[in-house]
């Protein structure tokens, strides 16, 4: 037996084990209740009831929740990616005083725990009236240290030939980043797209702290929102609808981002001379 099956093998597997649960999922969400309790466990369901999806809609406000999670969330994807190419594009391309100091400081704040920041940064959102608002489930979560680490080793990998012709040909620093990095780096900021946008998708704490109006939640509070009503509660294919429900966005943007990741391909720059970086 090759190397080569063996590793497919073990992928095999490991799949398996990966999709198990969401199959049950999915089985679950389409079984009619009583059939939920059966014993031994049914894999399939003896009658497909797709009903579940729309009776777990109407239990519970989803249409709110989902267009609040898509507000926030883009809205927080969008300006953190923004704000990471700009402070990457700065420590790797721009020379100024106490750059590494900076860089050191931005970089550590990822080692502060995120229940560490909560309290603080409550009472400021709550001082400056944002409570139950798009901007308290937004502006707080738009800087984070670890999209602008990845996309810095990112740039100081990329060839300075292109940089420099750039400078040669009059652009600005402005100019450089929107049409040579940008464009050089649409693989990675793909990947840190769709990270940062299924960080805010399933955030749960934040949004259930800044916000106590049913109108203002997101997704993952609805879920749990759901299974405390008398309707949703014990009703586990309501439940395992729901979670499918917001679970298709996640699903369908992966699926197409993937597709543009591959197409760039991530290693487009293996082989090219890489200067150190300084």
């Amino acid at each position: 037996m090759s190397s080569k099956s063996i590793t497919y093998g073990l992928l095999l597997i490991i799949s398996f084990f990966i999709a198990l649960p969401y199959f049950w999922m999915l089985s679950t969400a389409l079984k009619p209740l009583a059939e939920t309790a059966a014993y031994p466990p049914h894999w399939l369901p003896y009658r497909i009831e797709w009903q579940n999806f729309s009776a777990a809609w109407q239990v519970a406000p989803f249409g709110q929740f989902y267009l609040n999670s898509l507000i926030s969330s883009i809205s927080a994807c969008v300006l953190q990616i923004f704000f990471a190419l700009l402070m990457a594009y700065a420590f790797a391309f721009l020379k100024f005083p106490a750059k590494r100091g900076f860089f050191l400081f931005v970089i550590s704040t990822m080692l502060i725990p995120d229940e560490t920041k909560l309290i603080p940064n409550y009472t400021l959102v709550q001082r400056l009236g944002w409570m139950n608002t798009y901007t308290a489930l937004i502006i707080p979560l738009v800087a984070h240290a670890f999209p602008v680490f990845v996309l810095l080793q990112w740039f100081r990998s990329l060839p300075r030939d292109l940089t420099e012709s750039a400078k040669v040909d009059g652009a600005s620093h402005w100019q450089t980043l929107w049409q040579v990095v940008v464009p050089s780096s649409r693989a990675v900021l793909l990947v840190l797209t769709l990270y940062s946008f299924i960080n805010r998708w399933n955030d749960y704490l934040w949004v259930l702290v800044v916000t106590n109006k049913t109108t203002m939640r997101t997704l993952p509070i609805g879920l749990a929102y759901l299974k405390g009503t008398q309707e949703g509660g014990n009703q586990w294919n309501l439940l395992m609808a729901a979670a499918l429900l917001a679970t298709l966005p996640l699903l369908l943007l992966f699926l197409v981002i993937q597709r543009y990741i591959v197409q760039e391909g991530w290693w487009k720059w293996r082989h090219l001379d890489k200067n150190e970086p300084y």
